[in-house]
This record gives C-alpha cells, structure tokens and sequence, in this order.
C-alpha cells in the first residue's frame, strides 16, 4: 500500500511538472477554446489514461519494448489529417456564424453550468478528444517518463498519478483556453488548431519529438 500511494504521488508530482507546455497541453487549450470544460476534462482523462495504460505495461511488463519511431511516423500522420480537417472546417464557417457559435457555447455553459449539445455529439467530442491526447502522448516524453517509474514502483500507482498529473495539467491549458476563447472566432480558433496540428504532425515526421 505504501509503495502504491508513493508511487501515485511520485508520479503525479513528475507528470504535471513535464507536461507543462508541453504539446499535448497547447492541444487542451484549444480544446478549452472551443468545447465544455467538463467535455474536455473527460476526453482528457480517458487520452491520458490509455496512453498511460502502455507506458506502464511497457515500463512494469514489456521492458520499454516497443519501437518509437513507427510510432512517430502514425502520429505524424493523423496528426496532419487532422490539420486538414480543421482547415476544412475553417473553411466552412463564415464570420457571422463562428461568433455567434463562439458566444452561445461560452455563454450558455458558463452561466447555465451545462452545454446544449446532444448528448451524442457530446460524446463523439470525448472521443475526438481521447483519441488526439491519447496519439500526441504515444512516443511522448511523459510517457517515457511514466514507463521508467513503473519499471520501479507499482504500476497501477504511477498509472493513476500518471493520469492525474496529466489531466491536471492539461485542464490548466483548457481553462486558459476558455478564457480566451470567447474573445476569438471560430473560424480563427480552427485556423489555428490546423497549424498546431500540422506543426506536430512534421516535427514527428521529422523525429524532433
């Protein structure tokens, strides 16, 4: 039982201090921009929870076994397909529409303390969300991380720490994108997105994460 909460701590301490600026929290901030923060706070913690779930059997099982540059190669490539999907959707929004949508979805779930959206686009959101955390944290240097802690203490420790240092970082990036994000359309919200998007998905291509 001690091992398991000093690892929790241990790991959660590590995580959240690495994931700071890190690219998966710049990702969380757009997503704050843009969606609930109670959607974004559960895709984000199922996105670090999976990506961690392989670093700890990597790091408590498999010995660091998997190879890291496929990996970079895949995440390189979604992530440019999702560059050019939000260049889609940047395209499809006029002017007029981005800020009326920015202001309902800020100003609604803020003062009413919910979100309008159907419950099933809601969940398709969580996923979009899981999944694009869960990709950007695959060969990332918190999970590297993570796999070393396990390799030395509970697993199931450093997961749970893991995840939560994770989420609580990236939840910091979220808010701060909720802040600033009724000030900015959503045109320009996904215009932007897609430069992220893509810039990760080169610098993986190019073996600099």
């Amino acid at each position: 039982m001690i091992d398991f909460v000093s690892a929790l701590g241990v790991a959660f301490g590590v995580v959240f201090v690495a994931e700071l600026g890190d690219k998966t929290q710049l990702l969380a901030l757009g997503f704050g921009a843009k969606y609930s923060l109670r959607v974004v706070a559960v895709g984000l913690a199922l996105g670090y929870a999976v990506a961690n779930v392989f670093a700890t059997i990597v790091g408590g099982v498999l010995g660091a076994a998997l190879p890291d540059r496929p990996i970079q190669i895949v995440s390189g490539v979604v992530f440019l397909v999702f560059a050019a999907l939000a260049v889609r959707d940047a395209r499809e929004s006029s002017d007029a529409e981005a800020e009326a949508d920015a202001e309902v979805d800020v100003v609604d779930v803020e003062d009413a303390g919910t979100t309008r959206t159907p419950r099933s686009a809601a969940l398709a959101v969580i996923g979009s969300i899981a999944l694009t955390i869960a990709i950007a944290e695959m060969g990332d240097k918190t999970q590297i991380t993570t796999a070393t802690l396990a390799s030395q203490s509970s697993p199931v420790g450093v997961w749970v720490g893991a995840t939560l240092g994770a989420a609580s970082s990236g939840m910091l990036g979220a808010v701060a994108g909720r802040t600033i994000g009724h000030r900015i359309s959503t045109r320009w919200i996904n215009i932007a997105s897609a430069v992220l998007f893509a810039s990760f998905g080169v610098a993986m291509l190019a073996g600099w994460f």
